[in-house]
């Protein structure tokens, strides 16, 4: 879709691509390094919104929901993805499409509706400047369908925050990287679908009886119930205990209150229904409502762990009607909610050092813990009103802005916010932190081996050799080959459209081979777990090589200096530091990576087929 000129084109993927791209990010990163050259700034006309579905969006394969956002984000200037459950992307395969690719800017802002394999633009003047929420809403009554699913931006997008998500139905966020920030800039305000026609498969009975077997294992994994019953926020008190719930920025790595913001508080307070994402067993999401109070009548969904962590211990708030209430607002606004807290969090340790005062907030006394501050706050970036206008940038920006000792404080990699993870209470967690394409995450490798000491998990995946460890936390021996396998391995997640918390977190029961035999029913290609390695493994690569097009090396894979020098205070992770950065070497060697620069070597990119790739490498070298 180019919307400079108003124009939409049905493409189809050539065969050749589409067995070695897999779709979701797979897809989207190929496109990216194609059609966004260093020069397209990220909020360019000229950059690339990609929304892609996974080769299994759709099926019956479980927890098969996703769907996944590509381009330069506006929030680091680099590669950028995010991704969602729920039912977008399924309807979007139901609809007849795999992907939707935007370029350009639309004068006016516009709506893509699409319906059983049309698509055409259409105005959404009236739109514009309604909260997510509302957006939907409007466009089923407008359009006399219940059913119809929507994939939209919130004002916060509309604002110009570097942070805006894109809000799909129901409640789901492509949240990271500020990729809603991304399609605002496009004034594109929603993309709406409707489709009538399954997915196909090239072997479906086979097909059906493999994702049958798939989903009675999972059921049968002995982590099932608490996960089905509590989703993400089970783990609050767990991670409290090893000393990585980070707290008031990351200060401190458990939070005294951890017990009354966790799973089983929720649930018995606020729990409505459960609800599961497309074709998914575990359903892990939950309907939650306040009654009586402050904040009654708030009622919201999706509300998971990362959301309790920077909404909830980050700032010390731990009122848990007032944290559901900010996760409700933030959904509504279209903001990343890890980014926000994290920005609120910033700016509170910053008040607290007396490196912010009352003529920088506005007269805002920023006291850890407490919820109208964080409420306020919240409207004020969406709205880039009052200290918004300075957070709305993200905490690296905010802290440039600042200048002086303020980076110190700036929890983010690669220009992204740390999320809820610690990297003095799990070393292998740090290494994901600085390896990222998108800078800090836990999701690219998301390392669970290792949390609280996995060995049955380590012996079934890597063999005896390798412990005791690679399930110690705070060993560093085998962390680079976790790491690295959890990345190949996650980019086939990503691409294939399954859910990583109901797919491979709950249970490692869909791995390598598993993954294999689906594809290979689902689509008639004979896949085995080396062809997906290297496929995975080329998909790092390509995305590692497109940060290296705008000057990411070495030593941009660093953590804030707190994770480096400053002990954990905390739990289980007492008295340790983050040795991330000294694990860089095994890492990159395992990788094929030049150790000088952290780039895939000629000889890396060509295994891989992506001798292109290393043209343009070498010719920044000699640069």
């Amino acid at each position: 879709m180019d919307l400079d000129r108003g124009t939409i084109t049905d493409q189809e993927i050539p065969f050749s691509l589409a067995r070695v791209l897999l779709g979701g990010n797979g897809l989207g990163a190929w496109l990216l390094w194609e059609e966004v050259p260093p020069d397209v700034g990220p909020l360019d006309a000229a950059n690339l919104l990609v929304l892609a579905a996974g080769s299994l969006t759709g099926t019956c394969w479980p927890c098969s929901g996703r769907l996944a956002a590509v381009g330069k984000s506006p929030l680091t200037g680099i590669y950028g993805d995010a991704n969602c459950g729920g039912l977008f992307g399924p309807e979007l395969r139901f609809a007849g499409y795999d992907a939707i690719a935007v370029t350009g800017r639309s004068a006016e802002p516009v709506l893509l509706w699409i319906e059983d394999g049309r698509a055409r633009l259409e105005p959404a003047g009236a739109l514009w400047g309604l909260d997510t929420v509302e957006t939907e809403a409007a466009i089923r009554a407008q359009k006399g369908d219940p059913h119809i699913k929507v994939a939209c931006v919130g004002p916060a997008a509309e604002n110009g925050v570097l942070f805006g998500s894109i809000q799909c139905s129901p409640q789901r966020s492509l949240a990271r990287a500020g990729l809603g920030t991304l399609m605002a800039s496009k004034r594109l305000k929603a993309i709406a679908v409707r489709g009538r026609t399954r997915v196909r498969v090239d072997d479906p009975e086979g097909f059906a009886r493999l994702s049958a077997t798939m989903h009675k294992r999972i059921r049968a994994n002995p982590m099932f119930p608490a996960i089905a019953r509590y989703g993400t926020p089970g783990i609050v008190e767990l991670m409290d205990a090893i000393g990585r719930f980070p707290t008031h920025n990351f200060q401190y790595g458990s939070f005294p209150s951890a017990a009354g913001i966790g799973g089983s508080a929720l649930r018995e307070r606020f729990w409505v229904k459960d609800m599961g994402c497309f074709a998914c067993p575990v359903r892990c999401d939950k309907v939650y409502r306040v009654r009586g109070g402050e904040y009654d009548g708030v009622c919201t969904s999706s509300f998971e762990y990362e959301t309790l962590n920077a909404l909830g211990s980050g700032v010390g708030v731990a009122d848990l009607a007032a944290i559901l209430a900010a996760n409700d607002r933030c959904d509504r606004l279209g903001l990343d909610t890890i980014s926000t807290g994290r920005a609120i969090s910033f700016a509170m340790e910053l008040f607290e050092r007396g490196m912010l005062g009352p003529e920088e907030t506005g007269g805002l006394t920023l006291r850890w813990g407490d919820p109208h501050v964080l409420l306020e706050l919240i409207e004020q970036i969406a709205l880039r009103r009052g200290l918004g206008e300075l957070l709305g940038l993200g905490v690296r920006r905010a802290a440039q802005e600042l200048g002086g000792d303020a980076a110190d404080f700036a929890m983010e990699v690669k220009g992204l916010e740390i999320p809820g993870q610690d990297g003095r209470a799990q070393q292998s967690m740090g290494l994901a932190h600085i390896t990222s394409s998108r800078g800090a995450d836990h999701l690219k490798a998301f390392p669970t081996l290792d949390e609280v000491g996995d060995a049955d998990g380590v012996r079934r995946r890597y063999g005896e050799a390798f412990l005791p460890e690679m399930a110690d936390p705070q060993a560093t021996r085998h962390k680079p080959l976790l790491i690295k396998d959890g990345e190949d391995f996650g980019a086939i997640v990503d691409s294939v459209g399954v859910c990583k918390s109901g797919g491979t977190f709950v249970m490692a029961e869909i791995y390598w081979s598993e993954i294999a035999a689906g594809l290979t029913c689902a689509c008639g290609i004979d896949y085995d777990e080396a062809s997906l390695r290297w496929i995975g493994e080329r998909a790092v690569n390509l995305m590692r090589a497109y940060n290296a097009l705008h000057g990411v090396d070495r030593a941009d894979d660093r953590l804030p200096r707190r994770f480096s020098e400053e002990p954990s205070p905390s739990g289980g992770a007492r008295g340790q530091v983050a040795r991330a950065e000294l694990m860089l070497d095994e890492y990159y060697d395992l990788r094929g990576w030049d150790r000088a620069w952290g780039w895939p070597t000629r000889a890396t990119l060509d295994r891989l087929n992506l001798a292109d790739v290393a043209d343009r490498l070498e010719g920044l070298r000699r640069g």
